[in-house]
C-alpha cells in the first residue's frame, strides 16, 4: 500500500499505472450554490484528467457523499475548498490543501496539480493553502472571524430555546409580586418549563466559548473553551455579583483556542504524543485558563462591578434624564454581563427604599436590544442571513418579555455595529423614561411588566420603549449596511466576488474581458461540434438531431424536479429584453399552474431578492428565486432567451438559460435549498447546458431537465 505522503502509486508491476485517487470537501457560508458548483467543477476536472475523485459537500441541507475512513486511507491527497471551518483531523497523514470555495470553481485543475505535492497534514498543524484561496474568490475571512462565527452559530439554538421557554413560562405561569418581581409559583408546571429554559441560557455562554476555541485549536480546545466560558459566566468563582457574560465567553474562547495551539507546538517525547490531545493538552489548558481567569481577569471585573455600583449610588440626586441615559447605556452594553447587572441591581435595590423610578428607567431599556435587533432584520432583510432572520423573530418575542439576552447572537456576530446601536437605543429609552417619571415596582423589564400592572406611567413607558427600539434598529441597519458596502468595496475588484447573502447564487469568474471572454471561450473549447456534441438522454444520438424524437416518452415518464417543472412552466423563447421584464414574464408562466395567489407580490419579492445581489451565476445562467406566500406550493419555471438578458453576472455574460423558483415561506428551508443545489450542480455541466440550448420545444426541454433527478 502506498505511503500517505508518498508519490502516486504506479500499480503492481503491470503496464497500466494505477489511477490517482483524490478526495475533496466543498463548503460555503450559506451552503447553497457555491458549495455544489465547486464540487461539480472539481469532479469534471478530475474526470478530464483521468483521476478518481470523491467530493463531500457540506451544504445547508447537510453533508452529502460523506468521506469515510476507507476513502481517506486510499486517498493520495485531499482538496478542501471551503469558506467555513472543516474538520481536518480525519485527514492527518495525508497531503491536504485548503483554499476558498471559489478556487474550486475557477481553478480545479490547478488545485489537482498542487495537491500532488502539498505538504502532509499533521494533527497539530494547519493545512497549507494555495496562496490564492479566498472567500468566494475575494479576500479570505480571517481565523478569528471564522472562529467567532462558529461559536455564534452553535450558541444561537441555546439562546432561542432558553429564551422562548423562559418567556412562555413567564407569560402563562407568572404574576407580579411586590417582594419578588415577576414570580412563577414553585412546584408548578410552568416553573419546570422555566427551569429548562434557564438551563439553555446557562449553557449558552460556555457553548459560545467552547466552539470559538474548537474552531481555533480543534478538539483539544473544546473542553478548556467550555469550562473557561462557564467560569467567565459564574461570578461567584471570582467574588463578583455577576459573571462576565458573553463578552467574557469570547475572551475565554480565544484564549483557550490559541493556548492550545501554542501547547501543540511544544516538542514532547514520542511515547507521550498519543495522549497529548486527549489528556495532557485539555488538562493543562483548562487548568491554566481557569486559574488565569479567576485570579487575573476576574478580580478586575469584580472591582469594576463594585465601583460602578458606588458611582451610581452617588448619582441619584442628579438629573433623571442623565441618570436614565447612563443606566440605559449600561443595560445595553453587555446584556447580562457585569455592566448590565450593575445597573439592574442598582435599580432593583432601590425599589425597597420606595424609589421605583430608577427601576422604571432600567425596565424601559431592557427590551430595547432584542426588539431593535429583531426589527432590524425585518426592515432590511437583505443584510441578514436566513438563520439571522429566524433568530430576529425569536428576539422580538424575547424582547416582549424583557429578555435582553435575545440580542446576544447579533452582538457577538457584529459587535462593532450592534453594541453601539444597542447602547444608543438603550440610552434614549432610559432618558425618555426618566424624563417622564416612569416607575416599575418589580425587578424585571419589558412590556410584560406593564401588561401585568407593575409599571406606573404605562403610556410613556411604551413610548420610551418604542423610541429606543426604533433608534437601535435604524442605527443597526445603517452601521451594518456601511460595513457591508465597505467590505464589498474592498473585494469587488478584478477576480473578486459578489458577497454571498442568504440564498445568493452569484459566481465570480475571473477574466480579462473582451467580446468573447474566458467563459464563452471555455464553452466553445469544451462543447465543440465533435468533442462535445450534445447527447440525448435516451438514445445517445446528437441532441440537435434526435432530442425531439424521444422527448415525449421521457417527459411523460419522469417527474422533473419533483414535478415542480411542467410543460406549462417552460417557455422556449422569452420575449423580455431586460431583467425585470423577464421576471414578470416568468411569473406569468408560474401563474398558469394555479399555484400563484398574487403575481405582483411574487414579482416584487423576486426583484427585492435581486437587490441583495444578482442571481446571475455566470456562464449564461440566471436563477431568480422568491420565498413568499404569494404562491401556495413550490413551482419552478424555465425559459430561454436567444439574445440573452443582462443579469449583472460578474463574468459579463448575458443570461440565456433562466430558471425561476418560487416557494411559500413554509417551504423556504430544505426544499428551497434542495432545488437550488440540484440546479447549481447540474448546470455546471457544459454538455447539459448545450442540450438545454438545443432542445427544440417544451417537451424536449423537459426531457433534458429530467436528468437532474
Amino acid at each position: 500500500m502506498t505511503s500517505p505522503a508518498g508519490p502516486p502509486p504506479t500499480g503492481d508491476g503491470g503496464d497500466e499505472p494505477q489511477r490517482l485517487k483524490l478526495l475533496a470537501v466543498t463548503a460555503c457560508p450559506t451552503g447553497i450554490a457555491h458549495t455544489y458548483m465547486a464540487a461539480e467543477k472539481l469532479s469534471q476536472a478530475a474526470e478530464r484528467l483521468g483521476i478518481d475523485m470523491k467530493v463531500e459537500t457540506q451544504g445547508s441541507i447537510g453533508a452529502e457523499n460523506v468521506l469515510d475512513d476507507n476513502d481517506v486511507r486510499a486517498a493520495d491527497g485531499i482538496i478542501v475548498a471551503a469558506d467555513k471551518d472543516v474538520d481536518l483531523g480525519r485527514f492527518a497523514g495525508k497531503r491536504v490543501i485548503t483554499v476558498g470555495v471559489a478556487e474550486g470553481i475557477h481553478h480545479p485543475e490547478r488545485l489537482i496539480e498542487q495537491v500532488r505535492s502539498a505538504p502532509v497534514h499533521t494533527a497539530d498543524g494547519p493545512a497549507p493553502t494555495s496562496g490564492k484561496g479566498g472567500s468566494g474568490g475575494g479576500k479570505e475571512r480571517s481565523l478569528p472571524y471564522k472562529a467567532l462565527m462558529n461559536g455564534v452559530s452553535y450558541m444561537i439554538p441555546f439562546v432561542v430555546v432558553g429564551g422562548l421557554l423562559i418567556a412562555i413560562s413567564l407569560s402563562l405561569g407568572g404574576h407580579t409580586d411586590p417582594s419578588g418581581g415577576l414570580v412563577i409559583p414553585k412546584d408548578s408546571f410552568w416553573m419546570d418549563v422555566n427551569n429548562i429554559g434557564v438551563i439553555g441560557f446557562t449553557l449558552m455562554v460556555p457553548i459560545l466559548s467552547g466552539y470559538i476555541a474548537y474552531a481555533i485549536g480543534d478538539r483539544p480546545a473544546l473542553v478548556p473553551g467550555m469550562i473557561g466560558g462557564w467560569i467567565a459566566n459564574t461570578g461567584a468563582l471570582y467574588d463578583s455579583k455577576s459573571g462576565a457574560g458573553f463578552i467574557g465567553a469570547i475572551v475565554t474562547g480565544f484564549l483557550a483556542g490559541y493556548l492550545v495551539l501554542w501547547i501543540k507546538k511544544v516538542k514532547v517525547p514520542k511515547f507521550a504524543q498519543p495522549i497529548m490531545p486527549i489528556i495532557v493538552i485539555p488538562i493543562v489548558a483548562t487548568t491554566a485558563l481557569g486559574l488565569f481567569f479567576i485570579y487575573v481577569i476576574g478580580k478586575p471585573i469584580s472591582w469594576v462591578f463594585e465601583h460602578l455600583t458606588s458611582w451610581l449610588s452617588g448619582m441619584t440626586g442628579t438629573s433623571a434624564v442623565l441618570l436614565g441615559a447612563i443606566l440605559g447605556l449600561m443595560i445595553a452594553f453587555d446584556m447580562g454581563g457585569p455592566v448590565n447587572k450593575t445597573a439592574f441591581l442598582f435599580g432593583s435595590g432601590l425599589i425597597a427604599t420606595g424609589n421605583q423610578t430608577v427601576m422604571g428607567m432600567c425596565a424601559a431599556a431592557i427590551p430595547v436590544m432584542p426588539l431593535g435587533q429583531g426589527v432590524a432584520t425585518l426592515i432590511r432583510r437583505r443584510l441578514y442571513t436566513e438563520q439571522e432572520r429566524e433568530t430576529g423573530l425569536a428576539s422580538l418575542f424575547m424582547g416582549c418579555f424583557g429578555i435582553s439576552e435575545g440580542a446576544i447572537p447579533f452582538a457577538a456576530a457584529r459587535p462593532a455595529q450592534v453594541i453601539p446601536a444597542n447602547m444608543l437605543g438603550g440610552a434614549v429609552a432610559g432618558a425618555v423614561a426618566g424624563l417622564a417619571g416612569v416607575s416599575d415596582a418589580v425587578p424585571h423589564g419589558g412590556p410584560i411588566v406593564a401588561v401585568l400592572g407593575a409599571v406606573g406611567g404605562v403610556p410613556m413607558f411604551f413610548v420610551a420603549v418604542a423610541i429606543g427600539t426604533a433608534v437601535t434598529a435604524l442605527t443597526t441597519v445603517t452601521l451594518v449596511d456601511v460595513s457591508e458596502r465597505r467590505r464589498r468595496g474592498e473585494v469587488l475588484i478584478p477576480s473578486a466576488r459578489t458577497p454571498e447573502p442568504a440564498l445568493a447564487a452569484a459566481v465570480a469568474v475571473p477574466g480579462t474581458g473582451g467580446a468573447t471572454g474566458p467563459v464563452r471561450a471555455g464553452l466553445a473549447k469544451e462543447s465543440g461540434p465533435t468533442a462535445g456534441a450534445p447527447v440525448s438522454p435516451v438514445s445517445g444520438e446528437s441532441a440537435a438531431a434526435g432530442v425531439g424524437s424521444t422527448a415525449t416518452a421521457v417527459a411523460d415518464e419522469a417527474e422533473v424536479l419533483s414535478g415542480y417543472v411542467t410543460e406549462e412552466t417552460v417557455k422556449v423563447r422569452l420575449a423580455a429584453e431586460d431583467k425585470e421584464s423577464a421576471i414578470r414574464e416568468m411569473a406569468g408562466l408560474l401563474a398558469a399552474t394555479g399555484k400563484v395567489r398574487d403575481v405582483e407580490e411574487l414579482v416584487r419579492t423576486a426583484l427585492r431578492r435581486e437587490e441583495q445581489g444578482t442571481t446571475g451565476l455566470g456562464e449564461e445562467i440566471a436563477i431568480p428565486h422568491a420565498k413568499t406566500d404569494a404562491v401556495s406550493a413550490p413551482v419552478v419555471a424555465f425559459a430561454r432567451s436567444d439574445a440573452g438578458i443582462e443579469w449583472g453576472s460578474l463574468d459579463g455574460t448575458r443570461a440565456r438559460l433562466v430558471f425561476m423558483i418560487a416557494v411559500p415561506e413554509a417551504a423556504a428551508g430544505d426544499e428551497h435549498l434542495r432545488i437550488l443545489a440540484l440546479l447549481s450542480r447540474k448546470l455546471m455541466d457544459p454538455a447539459f447546458r448545450e442540450r438545454l440550448t438545443a432542445a427544440a420545444d417544451a417537451r424536449a426541454i423537459l426531457a433534458v431537465l429530467s436528468e437532474i433527478e
